[in-house]
């Protein structure tokens, strides 16, 4: 993801050393004011932001507010909500963020207890859909994982302004496994198993057939029913339009070739 040594070296200690602060949170159980706290000065020390300039918490629409807002150069990068370290996080409690981000066109929105930490990619339509593009949980990941390191590198200061943010939800969202489950459901992948059945056993069977198994017996029911599958599914076919867009304007012209007139009989020698 484009994450120099120095920066990967830095999350890495970070990592180490909040560990340690977080676990020893976890056993006291603090409340959501301190787990703020270790929340800002991860911020800082793992991630590269000025705690004192660049991190605040700011109030929204109607008494509303959102624990922590990441600006810089007076343009916010992400909202934070935040959780006692002690509370298990579920959707429902980035609601609120999401709500100020919608209000303010923030796309990405973190939900952390200090421990757990979740990245969401908003996209702001009718309703406003979020994508899950990481979920770590610090007291128990490996702090020299490349993924681990890639993940808050391109939240750092340094990684998002070179936008691995946004290389790093395209390759989330690919790589999900609603997306997989949304791939193998296409039209060329059923055409694709059909053939290849067809080629073992000699057996033909229908689209339709496939397809049904498919949805209703092969893949598991959250990957094609829930809202994430959904999103997978969209994306999906925004890839494909995007892939068929490119194959038609890549491909060949076949240029006019003027057509030979019919040869005539010759006329018989008299």
């Amino acid at each position: 993801m484009g994450i120099s040594a120095k920066i990967s070296a830095r999350i890495s200690a970070q990592l180490k050393k909040y560990q340690k602060v977080l676990e020893a949170a976890k056993q006291r159980d603090i409340g959501e004011a301190d787990t703020v706290t270790i929340i800002t000065d991860f911020l800082s020390d793992a991630l590269g932001y000025d705690k004192y300039k660049e991190v605040s918490s700011e109030h929204a629409i109607r008494g509303t507010y959102v624990d922590r807002v990441v600006t810089v150069d007076n343009k916010k990068r992400f909202l934070i909500e935040a959780k006692a370290i002690g509370v298990e996080l579920k959707d429902a409690h980035v609601k609120q963020a999401i709500d100020y981000a919608a209000n303010d066109g923030v796309s990405w929105v973190v939900l952390s207890n200090g421990a757990m930490w979740r990245l969401y990619n908003l996209r702001f339509g009718k309703p406003i859909e979020k994508t899950l593009v990481f979920e770590i949980d610090v007291l128990t990941c490996d702090c020299k994982d490349e993924d681990v390191i890639s993940c808050f590198g391109s939240l750092s200061s340094e990684g998002y302004s070179k936008g691995t943010l946004t290389e790093l939800l395209n390759e989330k969202q690919i790589s999900s496994k609603y997306a997989i489950a949304a791939v193998l459901r296409t039209d060329k992948m059923v055409e694709a198993i059909r053939k290849e059945v067809r080629r073992l056993s000699g057996i033909r069977l229908e689209s339709e057939y496939l397809s049904s198994l498919l949805e209703s017996e092969i893949v598991k029911r959250e990957l094609v029913d829930s809202e994430e599958a959904g999103a997978a599914a969209t994306y999906v076919k925004k890839l494909q339009k995007a892939a068929d867009r490119e194959k038609v304007d890549v491909a060949p012209k076949t240029a006019d070739v003027p057509t030979a007139p019919l040869a005539t009989e010759a006329p018989s020698a008299a």
